[in-house]
């Protein structure tokens, strides 16, 4: 099998509402406003296993300074096998050097950012206002 990883611009509403369904995304819920937002975002990372999309990220970014990285996943049946630390560190390529790499993290994902160097923001709280039901 063969694993791409690459930068993407735009994807194809099927294909990234199966991968957030599989994962329990609820934003798998309004594909009119999730692929849009994903393919304006500044930078779209897409990793795909002969093919098929098995994993995604974005990052939204002042281009300079402060970058945030609000969706990086990967399809559930293919986690544990290096897929999401490779769509990071492309993502690294292009903002390794910013002053600021922002995301919020929860369940396991937490362990697995920490182990790409991330860490708690001094004593920041997460806070949000939510329209999912996934959390």
């Amino acid at each position: 099998m063969s694993l791409e990883v690459q930068f993407e611009k735009g994807l194809e509403q099927d294909e990234v509402v199966s991968l957030y369904q599989a994962n329990g995304w609820s934003s798998a819920e309004v594909p009119e406003k999730l692929i849009p937002a994903l393919n304006n975002s500044d930078s779209l990372v897409t990793a795909r296993l002969d093919g098929f999309l098995v994993g995604v990220g974005n990052a939204i970014s002042d281009g300079y300074l402060v970058v945030y990285y609000p969706h990086m996943l990967v399809h559930p049946d293919f986690h544990g096998q290096g897929i999401g630390r490779k769509m990071m560190e492309l993502m690294q390529t292009k903002y390794g050097s910013f002053h600021q790499q922002m995301l919020t993290a929860d369940g396991e994902a937490v362990d697995f950012y920490k182990c790409l160097g991330f860490e708690r923001a001094g004593k920041t709280e997460p806070m949000w206002v939510y329209a999912g039901n996934d959390h």
